[in-house]
């Protein structure tokens, strides 16, 4: 398969790293659909011959793209969307915050392509090199492809902003009014009489209205938002050898860091028939992050709408009178340290009931909470215990129940290990359907009667069994994967390891790979895979036949990866760690677990130990050469945020607080160079535009001031992630080799 898809792509494919996200069986025998890298490719299974899919098949898995752009309004859970240009030209990938405004995250060439974390729910708009909008996509949960092509912006153009075509959005429900933006200003449009008038004068290019004008259901008010401008950061790198041409080319793009100021969105309340704004005293929003989920109530006395505060410690539910303007708080969520918008949001409204349900991390654990709506008081809890809601699948409203997936349920098994499960409004009536000690992934029958679930673990094959949904009882095992072909090859499962942090209380799970011929009487060098972002918790739980860090055991090492404090998916305190503290990297918990691991495997030689990671994992490799040099010997550093103040504004700002303190500056890898112990491998793609390149280059040349040796890899042609490319991976394992065992790689025996 890996040549034939070398000889149809012209690239070099590995048969460990194939190019393939889905596969489709048609209903010829011998014939299956391979899809991946945006193209789809037709295998006859006798000779593994590939010609391109029939113009008839569909693309699975291809995002639609929107009719209009608009706010991202939810954010579900962890995804991916991998962005196609297949144009003749650079396109820009921005990202639609819950205000409307973009934020821009790079540009991609024709061509090419880029997988793109996000969250389900969340809008990304694409424009050409002159900023022309081509089209605009919502995050899949399962993620999905986007693809822009010449035919996309004809299929996906948002209507022109004139009074005669304006966006449906911003149409009275009665039919009767249209609402548009000219000059910053807010205007309305009798559609019976053509008669035009201004709702507002005081709009302009610094502070405007614009963006969706939100209804009532009685078309007599509508809410529109004006927003103050933010900085106009930039961010520029050179591209040194670009393609088509000798010289190099200057690129950059927008990209706010913590502290800059930011587009700050306020609603506004207007009333058709005096043409007059109402005001609304923005005392419960004066600084918000965000506004999001603006809407009415069904008999139009208030809209709600949800208030972010910057600094990501206040997130408030807010209901304003449609006559008076009067704000009032619903909901009044504040936390000490920071509440995690981005991955523990959860806001149901219910008009019918008057209630909504709340996600809320208030009592120590991830749980889900029943308000009045309208008394703006708590009903009751609906979840609660020493275990996490993970997300919410579905809300039923007709029979009051929430169906959600859930963390830490099970007593005995691996916290992270994802489970699902049922209870009713009141909290009454909880079951959790799935039970197998593992990871599980589950899909429902139409009806919603019974459901499939597959579950493993790093060290089992795939189960999945048929279970009924009304109570989770096991009607049969459908298939369970046999591993017993694989194993004959020598291969070995990754052994999962439990050790206490460092209040001795807590566990700390994570993994261990060795290479598949160990010799239990060697001393083997250990290698830490390390991510430590608290967005998420990181230590594979699923079975997976291959594992990067399996080729680099095979080297010769122990290759280790744990979830230390201050990730997620724990209690509020494990996470609570990372607050103001990204420079932990929960380093305390991490130097235990491994010390407990050759505790117990004496061939573990914690004289040799090594550490590298990517992103936030290069910043925390940096980080242990500076801060646990007595521990950490060797360290490959790829692409890091070292100094948080260079960063992306908001994964920065929610865990490291804003206003930007002294902290920032203290945990900086640039301030802290001169304490480098040990040897330090820098990598950083020059075109990386996730994180600012300069923020290696700062790192450089505080290690060249402070008289450090170290060495340094610029990819040429590179974005984030530069370690991950076939030559940038061979010189960190080269550097591993030749400092961790002592040899020249590759040499001959």
């Amino acid at each position: 398969m890996a040549q034939a898809l070398t000889k149809e792509t012209g690239k070099a494919i590995s048969a460990t790293h194939l190019p393939v996200d889905r596969l489709e069986f048609p209903a010829a025998d011998s014939v299956v659909i391979l899809r991946g890298s945006g193209r789809a490719w037709q295998c006859d299974l006798r000779d593994y011959s590939l010609r391109p899919a029939p113009a008839g098949t569909a693309e699975s898995g291809r995002l639609k793209p929107l009719a209009s752009e608009h706010p991202s309004r939810r954010t579900g859970a962890e995804t991916f969307i991998t962005f196609a240009n297949r144009t003749q030209g650079s396109i820009t990938i921005h990202w639609v915050n819950a205000s409307g405004a973009r934020q821009s995250y790079g540009n991609l060439r024709p061509g090419a392509e880029h997988r793109q974390h996000t969250f389900a729910g969340h809008v990304w708009a694409v424009t050409d090199a002159q900023g022309q909008f081509l089209a605009c996509f919502e995050a899949a949960e399962d993620g999905g492809l986007a693809v822009i092509e010449p035919g996309t912006r004809a299929q996906a153009e948002k209507p022109k902003k004139t009074p005669e075509d304006q966006s449906p959005e911003n149409r009275s429900p009665d039919g009767r009014w249209q609402a548009f933006f000219q000059t910053n200003n807010l205007h309305l449009r009798n559609l019976q009489t053509r008669e035009e008038f201004a709702l507002t004068r005081d709009g302009s290019a610094e502070h405007g209205y614009a963006g969706r004008v939100h209804w009532s259901p009685d078309s007599t008010r509508l809410v529109a938002l004006r927003t103050r401008k933010g900085d106009d950061r930039k961010v520029y790198y050179v591209e040194s050898s670009p393609k088509d041409q000798l010289q190099p080319r200057l690129h950059s793009y927008n990209y706010l860091k913590p502290g800059d100021r930011i587009p700050l969105s306020k609603p506004h309340l207007f009333a058709v028939e005096n043409r007059r704004a109402i005001p609304v005293s923005d005392e419960l929003f004066p600084n918000p992050w965000s506004i999001s989920d603006l809407q009415w109530d069904p008999d139009s006395r208030r809209f709600t709408f949800l208030y972010n505060q910057r600094g990501h410690q206040v997130l408030r539910w807010i209901a304003v009178d449609a006559r008076s303007g009067q704000a009032t708080a619903i909901i009044d969520e504040k936390s000490d340290t920071f509440i995690d918008y981005a991955g523990k949001k959860f806001l149901r409204y219910l008009p019918k009931t008057g209630e909504a349900i709340w996600m809320s991390e208030r009592d120590g654990w991830n749980h889900l909470y029943l308000y009045d709506a309208r008394a703006g008081k708590v009903k009751n809890q609906v979840t609660r215990g020493p275990w996490v809601v993970r997300g919410v699948e579905t809300v039923d409203e007709e029979k009051r129940q929430i169906w959600f997936r859930a963390g830490g349920f099970r007593p005995g098994q691996d916290p992270y290990y994802v489970h699902y499960g049922r209870v009713n409004f009141d909290g009454t009536g909880l079951v959790m359907l799935t039970e197998g000690d593992g990871h599980h992934a589950v899909q429902f029958s139409p009806d919603r009667r019974f459901l499939v679930d597959t579950w493993s673990r790093v060290d089992l094959p795939p189960v999945s069994e048929l279970r009924r949904a009304d109570n989770g009882s096991l009607v049969c095992e459908l298939e369970r994967a046999d591993a017993t072909e694989l194993l004959k090859t020598g291969w070995r499962a990754p052994e999962r390891f439990v050790a206490k942090g460092r209040d001795g209380a807590t566990d700390i799970y994570g993994v261990i790979w060795r290479p598949m011929k160990l010799d239990p009487a060697r001393r083997y060098p250990v290698i830490e895979d390390i991510y430590a972002g608290p967005h998420g918790a990181f230590v594979p739980k699923s079975f997976s036949a291959y594992h990067k860090a399996q080729s680099l055991a095979e080297l010769g090492f122990i290759v280790v990866k744990m979830d230390g404090m201050g990730t997620s998916h724990r209690s509020k305190q494990f996470h609570d760690v990372c607050w103001k503290n990204l420079g932990d990297s929960g380093f305390p918990d991490r130097i235990l677990w491994i010390k407990a691991a050759a505790a117990k495997y004496p061939y573990l030689d914690l004289e040799r130990v090594g550490i590298f990671g990517g992103s936030a994992g290069g910043q925390s490799a940096t980080r242990a050469l500076l801060a646990h040099g007595d521990f950490y010997k060797v360290a490959v550093a790829d692409c890091g945020c070292h100094d948080n103040r260079m960063d992306k504004i908001w994964w920065n700002e929610l865990w490291m607080g804003w206003p930007l303190g002294p902290h920032y500056e203290e945990q900086s890898n640039v301030t802290q160079a001169h304490k480098l112990q040990g040897k330090l491998m820098l990598v950083v793609g020059e075109m990386d535009e996730n994180v600012d390149p300069a923020s290696t280059m700062q790192v450089v040349n505080a290690l060249i001031k402070a008289d450090k040796d170290f060495d340094l890899l610029v990819m040429t042609g590179a974005g984030h992630g530069a370690a991950e490319t076939p030559y940038a991976n061979r010189r960190r394992q080269d550097f591993f080799v030749r400092h961790l065992l002592g040899v020249e790689p590759r040499r001959q025996p």
